[in-house]
């Protein structure tokens, strides 16, 4: 726990003053629980979690205060309310986080008002929005030598032009991925079927796709990749802190075990092994430094198993749905954001080493989606000599009723991997 900060006797909310740090997060899932068990973890505080309805995982939680805003809030809803709270609280350290690009994009819409009550962790807007928007972010990579799979840019702001038609996409071969350029601005958009990441099988299907697109009223930009081989473990998740002055404080990684399938949740990590990838975050880091990067950021990357080369996917301007994985392998990464934005401390960089089992998934479900023998057996290792975390299951907010909805969350599992992802294939989507 790191002392320096922190009311353990009480929340700052409870006591009417508050002398210590005071967490403020946009969103209500399980990705704001996580953070909120890393504050809780360091400083023994609660977090204020702001969202329409935030889920039962928080609200029948003793490390959060929820702040409901109801159905149909609208950006001015969340900083109104972040405001506030912090209104509320004279003489709090206060930090505002987000652990969504939307939640991000609202934080930096309105920076100049929040600013004047917290320390924003996240980068300044125009940094955000050019890393965010992945048409961007791979041109920035071709710039830097960094590799990135090849791309096809549907700029869709003429659609409403009768003679607008799509770039071609034959050449990428099949199957092939879409996916929005800023998931921040896709958000708003109402589509039928409308899923984060697209596999079409062919031209056709991307054809018919960037109708549908075009008829819902989409009008920014789309990308069409080629799909890379290779299954869920594939994947990599790099987390990086770089603090005020530009310095990476704190880096860590993982090798992705499994992702969730649910169309709205594809991509989104479900279990991970932490382990270091040098190479990989000196790219990462090259990256950050080189577009003025402040703040959290996450990267995901995918090595390509027929040629073993590693392609930079996209970089998400925040810590990560799945930030728990630094904190259970003992680099907290709340802690070196607090001492950078609250304290003005400037400590060694750090970077992760530990080898620990992230998993929100039930073990058994967990190593049925292992194919490689000896992945499974260092799986099988670590279950069996107890270093896994599940970033909802915490020993300080235990209780009856919320111990009902971690394992009614842990068993719904079963039943969205038999309706999305039965079997594991040879690629991630």
């Amino acid at each position: 726990m790191d002392t320096t900060l922190g009311s353990p006797g009480g929340s700052p909310l409870s006591q009417g003053r508050a002398p210590g740090l005071m967490p403020v997060i946009l969103g209500g899932d399980i990705g704001v629980y996580a953070l909120a068990r890393c504050f809780h973890e360091a400083y023994r505080v609660p977090s204020v979690c702001i969202a329409p309805s935030p889920t039962q995982i928080l609200t029948r939680s003793r490390i959060a205060r929820t702040v409901a805003l109801g159905a149909g809030a609208q950006p001015g809803d969340y900083v109104e309310a972040a405001v506030d709270v912090a209104r509320r609280s004279p003489g709090a350290r206060r930090m505002l986080l987000a652990n969504t690009d939307w939640h991000i994009r609202v934080i930096n819409d309105h920076r100049d008002a929040l600013a004047e009550h917290y320390a924003i962790p996240a980068p300044q807007a125009a940094v955000a929005a050019r890393v965010s928007d992945k048409a961007v972010f791979a041109s920035i990579c071709q710039e830097l030598g960094v590799a990135t799979p090849t791309t096809v840019i549907q700029d869709f702001s003429g659609a409403d032009d009768p003679q607008w038609s799509p770039a071609p996409v034959e050449h990428l071969g099949a199957p092939l991925i879409a996916k929005p350029a800023s998931s921040a601005q896709y958000n708003d958009l109402r589509m039928e079927d409308k899923k984060k990441v697209f596999v079409l099988n062919d031209a056709s299907q991307a054809h018919q796709l960037w109708e549908r697109l075009r008829a819902a009223g989409f009008r920014g930009r789309f990308l069409a990749q080629e799909l890379i081989g290779g299954d869920d473990t594939s994947m990599r998740s790099l987390t990086a802190y770089v603090d005020s002055r530009g310095t990476a404080l704190l880096t860590g990684s993982a090798r992705v075990l499994l992702e969730d399938h649910a169309p709205t949740m594809l991509g989104n990590p479900v279990a991970m092994i932490t382990e270091p990838f040098d190479e990989l975050m000196s790219s990462a880091v090259r990256l950050l430094e080189h577009v003025g990067y402040t703040g959290f950021a996450n990267f995901d990357i995918k090595v390509d198993p027929a040629t073993g080369r590693a392609l930079f996917l996209e970089v998400n301007p925040r810590i990560g749905r799945n930030c728990y994985y630094m904190a259970a392998a003992g680099k907290n990464p709340v802690i070196p954001a607090v001492r950078d934005l609250l304290l003005d401390r400037r400590p060694a960089a750090e970077r992760l080493e530990e080898e620990i089992l992230y998993s929100l998934l039930p073990h058994r479900l967990l190593t049925r989606y292992l194919r490689d023998p000896s992945l499974r057996s260092r799986v099988e290792g670590l279950i069996a000599s107890g270093r896994t975390a599940n970033p909802l299951r915490y020993q300080a907010d235990r209780s009856v009723r919320r111990a009902l909805v971690v394992r009614a969350q842990e068993l719904n599992q079963y039943r969205k991997f038999s309706r999305y992802y039965p079997h594991p294939t040879d690629f991630s989507a």
